[in-house]
Order: structure tokens, then C-alpha cells, then sequence
């Protein structure tokens, strides 16, 4: 998985039908993500199809609760079939030991989401009740989650460099909020292009509406990899 930075396809989608019609246009692509739209829809059974069409699954649904509930969801992921998913690193370091024992002796590996980034600074202080800003939150849980046994870590664009710094260069970075040059920002604010990514240090990018909204899928995924390449 490591040496270059790849491209993940979301599928933030209502039905199987239209889950694997982008899958199918999309075909350039190796990973697609599944998150809780998705899932909740279809259930595991749409993890399996999407495997059946050859490609890898990213499992986005944030698993946080006690340890031996997480733990029994991460086995369930990687029976499942999914390569990667996400639990919260606020769920603590007993948690996502729980999940790292659960998916031993597999090729499933977990990513951590530090700080959701739909929260401010004051949402964090005032709602959450942390006493951070998001930049001191973020490689604090970035590094307890590698610590207790995270594969890699879940960030902005904005995130990148200050994980990296944190975590070293042996865990995963996965970072949404990325748009190509030629892409409408639409309601992203803070983005980065692919190469700006990769360059970052950015394993992974997620890429939804660029792909699934434009006018020529396949070749959207073509340009993406072309910049991922240089």
C-alpha cells in the first residue's frame, strides 16, 4: 500500500444500484469507501459486492463504543472482507487495542479519526469539552491511537504535515477534502489538489463528487492518477 499515493473513490450513495454503477464507471479505480449512508442501506451485503467486482473496500463507519464492542465489530469488518476502516481515537487506547487484537492474523488494517472536521475550536472547548484547539487535539490522539495499535489516521489536507511529524512515516495517512485543479471546490473550504496531497504525505485520498459528478467518470479517475503520478 505504501510508495505511492492512491486514490479511493467514495460512495456516498442511496442504493446498490447506484453503488455499483459507480463502481463500474469508476472501474480505474482500485478502492472504493463505503460509509454509514451507504451501509445503512444496503448492510453488509453491499461490502460484498463491491469486492465482487474486484476492488478494495474502505470501511467508513467510525466504530466507537466499549472495547469488546468495537472489538466484535472490527472482527465482523474484516470477515467482511473490508481492507481498512475507521473507529474514533477518542474511544481511548483500551479500544483500539480491542480492535487491533480483533483483526491480528488478517490483512484489515484500522484508521483512527482524531477530530471530526465539521468542529471548530469553540465547539471542541464549548460542546466536546476539550480543553484544545484542533491543532493541539489532532497529533495528541494521532499519536495515543498509533501507540495503542492504529494502523494509520484519518485527516484534513490541513492535518497532513503536523500528523506526519507526529506519527513517523511507517502509519497511513487518508485524507478527504481533496479537489482537482479542474474541480469545483463546492462546499469544501479548506482543500487540497491530489499532487498537494501526495506531496504532503498523504497515502490515501478520497474523492467523491469530481468523479461520481462528472461529466466523464473514467476519465476524471484518469486525470486524478495522472497527478497523483507527477
Amino acid at each position: 500500500m505504501k510508495g505511492r499515493t492512491e486514490l479511493i473513490t467514495g460512495l456516498d450513495v442511496d442504493t446498490r444500484e447506484d453503488a455499483l454503477a459507480a463502481v463500474d464507471i469508476a472501474a480505474g479505480c482500485a478502492w472504493f469507501k463505503i460509509g454509514a449512508q451507504l451501509f445503512t442501506r444496503c448492510g453488509p451485503a453491499i461490502v460484498e459486492a463491491v469486492r465482487d467486482r474486484g476492488k478494495q473496500v474502505f470501511l467508513d463507519l467510525k466504530y466507537h463504543d466499549i472495547p469488546n464492542t468495537v472489538a466484535g465489530a472490527s472482527r465482523a469488518a474484516a470477515a467482511l472482507g473490508a481492507k481498512l476502516f475507521t473507529l474514533h481515537a477518542s474511544g481511548g487506547k483500551a479500544m483500539i487495542a480491542a480492535a487491533r487484537n480483533a483483526v491480528e492474523g488478517t490483512d484489515t488494517r484500522i484508521l483512527a479519526v482524531t477530530v471530526l472536521t465539521s468542529l471548530t475550536d469553540d465547539m471542541l472547548r464549548q460542546e466536546v469539552g476539550l480543553p484544545e484547539t484542533a491543532a493541539e487535539a489532532v497529533p495528541r490522539l494521532a499519536r495515543l491511537a498509533v501507540e495503542a495499535g492504529a494502523h494509520g489516521i484519518v485527516c484534513s489536507p490541513r492535518e497532513i504535515a503536523m500528523v506526519r511529524e507526529t506519527v513517523g512515516p511507517a502509519p497511513l495517512i487518508v485524507t478527504p477534502g481533496i479537489r482537482p485543479r479542474w474541480a469545483s471546490k463546492d462546499d469544501q473550504a479548506r482543500i487540497m489538489t491530489p499532487r498537494e496531497a501526495a506531496e504532503a504525505g498523504a497515502d490515501m485520498i478520497v474523492v467523491v463528487r469530481p468523479i461520481l459528478k462528472h461529466e466523464n467518470p473514467p476519465e476524471a479517475v484518469r486525470l486524478i492518477l495522472e497527478e497523483l503520478q507527477g
